[in-house]
């Protein structure tokens, strides 16, 4: 698949940064704030409500060649004049000012820069798991600055960037005793490399003890902290960038990173941990419940230090060995979007029964879950592991993430039904509907999308869903303009294909 389909061939990689910015941005733009005219021709045209101005694009999955209507005349807009031009839209439509937003566009393009140059100059991992994991240069597609890396240095992030094909060993801590935190099985820390009696074994993430700095330089100095080297083997960090994977331990391990990214700092928050056993065993037991084909991988349980609770915490999550059938290859399903060397996508003879068994696969856990066992699974395409057979074909799912599960009746049903529909429609079958849809025009993915929702009839949200004409879709630009709670999520109505 020609993963950059919003880009002109032959693009330098200034251009190629430029176009890949500007489509998650524009879809936010559009998504949220500007109005479609009527009529269309080869572009759709915009109306910008608060200034009154004009805005096209060519495409609509992936817009891209925005162009603004000055004195009766299009104008091309690069991406530094489209920042500006969402920011001034903003401020006069929220009557908020914000300068922190632009900047991170900003940095997110430039990131994507970065990214673009180094993957030139590196070599993709031959797994294609873990290609699949390394594959997000797009990202979020309806995020303003999904690339974000907080506006550091280049140098500070790149060598841990799942985008640039990174691995790298951990550091290894020595943790006192006295000072150790932990709930869960946390066995498998136990096993990367030897502590010193009176201490625990703690893996840190390089990047992340770069921006505690000297935050622990007391630790280190009384003997809290002691530095016992680096792992013997290399992780790759996966598209989540702070959890990465030991394909030689079989283990994904999660850790804070004090960067913002996409809508929120990413550390293991304390009250988020707390709750971790209680989530995960619920997330567990509902799978297992379920009697297969779909699993859970489990967030096992969690070490850090009393001292820097947050900041140091780890935490440990079931591999993928266990998790899926003999012969099959687990990719992340993100990637069937963003395509990758090795998409099943590219290959496929039947469209119509690849997506059927992609949906049957999919759809059946997170509804049953919800309906059966009150979960809310955060469905969307990165937490989604698909396992498919030698001929590509969908044949098991696998979810993750406790951290983003929600429980009823801790969130009321309505919003948790919400959350759940945003999370598994929106933000997951659309996307990749869209791509089979660009794919093979023929093809109309809708049909079996409702045939699969439907099997679920004794759920009541269902019939009111495939009878609605919109759907949720999250505001993640105008969340981060006005300033709000990254959990914080509101949603605006948006056409919905089940409607049909």
């Amino acid at each position: 698949m020609d993963r950059v389909d919003f880009t002109p061939p032959g693009a330098g990689t200034a251009e190629r940064a430029d176009a890949y910015a500007a489509a998650p941005l524009l879809n936010c733009l559009l998504r949220e704030v500007a109005r479609p005219l009527p009529d269309p021709g080869e572009r759709q045209v915009y109306r910008l409500p608060a200034s009154g101005r004009l805005l096209r694009v060519r495409g609509e999955r992936r817009p891209a060649e925005p162009e603004v209507c000055a004195d009766g005349d299009w104008r091309r807009v690069g991406h530094p004049e489209l920042v500006k031009l969402v920011a001034e839209e903003l401020a006069r439509h929220t009557g908020v000012s914000n300068h922190e937003l632009p900047a991170e566009m900003t940095d997110s393009r430039d990131a994507v820069a970065a990214l673009l140059a180094a993957r030139e100059r590196a070599t993709a991992p031959d797994d294609p798991y873990l290609r699949s994991e390394q594959s997000l240069i797009t990202g979020h597609p309806y995020h303003p600055a999904p690339k974000a890396r907080g506006g550091g240095p280049v140098a500070g992030w790149l060598p841990y960037a799942p985008e640039a094909y990174a691995r790298f060993p951990l550091v290894l801590l020595g943790l006192r005793e006295d000072a150790a935190v932990e709930e869960g099985d946390v066995s498998a820390l136990d096993a990367l490399g030897e502590a010193p009696p009176g201490y625990r074994l703690l893996p840190a993430h390089p990047w992340q003890l770069d921006l505690v700095g000297d935050g622990l330089a007391d630790a280190f100095a009384d003997g809290r902290l002691i530095r016992l080297g680096t792992t013997a083997t290399e992780v790759w960090p996966t598209a989540a960038i702070r959890t990465v994977y030991s394909p030689t331990d079989d283990l994904f391990l999660k850790f804070s990173l004090d960067v913002r990214i996409t809508n929120d700092i990413r550390r293991l928050w304390r009250h988020d941990l707390l709750k971790l056993r209680r989530t995960d065993t619920a997330a567990r037991d509902a799978f297992a419940a379920m009697g297969g084909p779909a699993d859970w991988l489990s967030d096992r349980g969690y070490r850090t230090a009393a001292f820097a609770f947050e900041e140091l915490a780890v935490l440990v999550r079931d591999g993928l060995r266990d998790h899926v059938p003999p012969g099959t290859t687990p990719l992340l399903a993100a990637a069937f979007v963003e395509g990758f060397d090795g998409n099943p996508l590219d290959g496929t003879a039947d469209p119509a029964a690849w997506w059927e068994a992609y949906l049957r696969q999919v759809v059946p856990p997170a509804l049953a879950a919800f309906a059966d066992h009150g979960v809310v699974l955060e469905a969307h395409l990165q937490n989604t592991v698909v396992a498919v057979d030698a001929d590509g074909t969908p044949v098991r799912a696998l979810y993750r993430d406790a951290e983003g599960v929600k429980l009823l009746p801790d969130v009321d049903r309505a919003a948790g039904w919400e959350r759940l529909v945003y999370c598994l429609v929106v933000n997951h079958l659309v996307e990749v509907a869209g791509v089979l849809a660009e794919r093979h025009p023929e093809l109309d993915p809708w049909p079996a999308v409702r045939a699969e929702l439907a099997r679920r009839d004794d759920l009541p949200e269902i019939a009111e869903l495939l009878a609605s004409s919109t759907l949720p879709g999250k505001t993640n630009l105008l969340l981060r303009w006005t300033g709000a709670d990254g959990a914080d999520a509101r949603y605006l109505p948006v056409p919905s294909p089940l409607a049909g």
